[in-house]
């Protein structure tokens, strides 16, 4: 044999095994191919064909549902096992007493127990459980929680700041000034001028007003003290009036009302005090007995607390008195006298 034939023998003998390893491995791959063409069902069991279902094994009907098979892991050891009490056994000395009186009812069947001692043996148990339970809770010192409600008010409490009021001023007692006035009755001979009054003779006193400053008023207590001052008394129509004597006898000589954003008025005596007037008006009423006295009095005293509250006279027309108003205003009251 030469190296030839040697060497063709064994290109054949390769070939023959290269065609046996390709036939072997087509056969494997086929296998492969119908095993993976293997259908399964929701629950992941193989659907087998139905040609083929003579070689598997029927299984346990123990193991079946709906003709199915069940396939599921063993969950035995999941299953406690619970030792049951004896049902005879009392749980507490309330039960027992219960079970006790069942059974002396169900053994007592011959006698019938009426509502009212069922009633009562019903408030009694109440009584004997609401006992035992307190003391039970005051043998393991139960407290009982506060409720939402109370434990939010009692936030709320401490974070609330506290709050000082202060009460408002008010003039709840009369002004020593006002108080030798109040008790006085009114006499009506002595107040005659002011009570059958046919004509007035107004003199007006106000603040002087500065336009660099707030408006002027004049207040209630600076007005009462020249009130005081000047012997003034409160008496008759709510007004402040000015008699022929500093102590309030004699003649009425003139009289004095405010003036408040409102208008010429009376006095509140109970106010007064906290009270602002834009000012007043002191007036004599005519006729008078003594017209020219107390006409000469009105103009004094008007003088000195104009100068006293920082204010001006003025007329009826609102214009400064001047000493020639003065003087024809003397002499129209002169006309009256007597």
């Amino acid at each position: 044999m030469t190296a030839i034939q040697f060497i063709l023998i064994a290109i054949a003998a390769f070939i023959v095994l290269a065609g046996l390893f390709m036939v072997i491995r087509s056969f494997k791959r086929r296998k492969t191919a119908e095993a993976a063409a293997v259908n399964y069902d929701k629950n992941g069991i193989p659907i087998i064909p139905r040609h083929e279902r003579n070689i598997v094994e029927q299984p346990d009907l123990d193991d079946t549902v709906a003709g199915e098979t069940s396939i599921a892991p063993d969950r035995s050891y999941l299953n406690a096992v619970v030792e049951e009490e004896p049902l005879t056994q009392a749980h507490s000395p309330v039960d027992a007493q219960l079970t006790a009186a069942r059974h002396d009812i169900n053994d007592d069947s011959s006698g019938m127990i009426d509502d009212a001692d069922y009633t009562r043996w019903q408030d009694e148990q109440q009584r004997t459980d609401n006992s035992e339970f307190i003391e039970v809770a005051e043998h393991m010192h139960i407290e009982q929680e506060p409720d939402a409600f109370s434990s939010l008010m009692s936030a709320t409490d401490s974070l609330m700041p506290v709050i000082d009021t202060a009460d408002e001023p008010s003039f709840d007692n009369n002004s020593p000034i006002l108080d030798q006035h109040l008790s006085e009755p009114v006499d009506e001979a002595q107040n005659g001028p002011l009570i059958n009054a046919k004509d007035n003779i107004n003199i007006t006193i106000l603040p002087h007003q500065y336009r660099d400053r707030p408006a002027a008023v004049i207040r209630g207590r600076d007005l009462l003290a020249l009130i005081d001052k000047y012997g003034l008394r409160y008496g008759a129509m709510n007004m402040f009036h000015r008699y022929e004597q500093k102590d309030g006898t004699g003649m009425l000589w003139f009289s004095m009302m405010g003036i408040t954003d409102s208008g010429i008025a009376p006095f509140d005596p109970h106010s007064v005090a906290t009270n602002n007037y834009n000012g007043v008006v002191v007036f004599l009423s005519l006729p008078h007995p003594q017209a020219l006295r107390s006409f000469d009095s009105m103009m004094s005293i008007a003088y000195m607390m104009a100068s006293d509250l920082d204010a001006v006279m003025l007329d009826e027309e609102n214009d400064p008195i001047t000493p020639e108003y003065k003087q024809q205003l003397r002499n129209q009251v002169r006309d009256y006298e007597g």
